[in-house]
């Protein structure tokens, strides 16, 4: 990891600015701001990795008539500045779920050896 990365990733507890009222960043909404409360320990060390996970499912055959989906598991840095949490270089893709389906309730099942891993660190 370069140097301007690292820098980068404490970004959050060192340079962040709150702006009241405003929403330009993840820092800014009222759920970071809980969890900093609830759980202060973790918010205290710059050094801690705050992530972001989406998910959202498509046809890879652009046929709606063939049943497939692909779910694409995607983990985003958000302790960067906006304008590094939103390039593609930081997106990591951890999972790609393939089915008949949606994954929907069973979602969990394909998350647990992610969340296990993230909890060694």
């Amino acid at each position: 990891m370069s140097s301007k990365t690292t820098s980068d990733m404490r970004w959050h507890a060192k340079k962040f600015i709150d702006v009241q009222g405003s929403l330009s960043h993840p820092g800014d909404s009222v759920a970071w701001k809980d969890f900093d409360k609830q759980y202060s320990d973790f918010a205290r060390d710059p050094r801690n990795i705050r992530l972001g996970l989406a998910t959202d499912g498509f046809n890879p055959f652009r046929n709606m008539s063939t049943s497939y989906s692909m779910w694409p598991i995607i983990v985003i840095p958000y302790n960067m500045p906006l304008y590094n949490c939103v390039k593609d270089e930081f997106f990591m893709m951890l999972l790609l779920i393939p089915g008949p389906h949606a994954p929907g309730k069973d979602i969990d099942v394909y998350l647990r050896p992610l969340i296990n891993e993230l909890n060694e660190l």
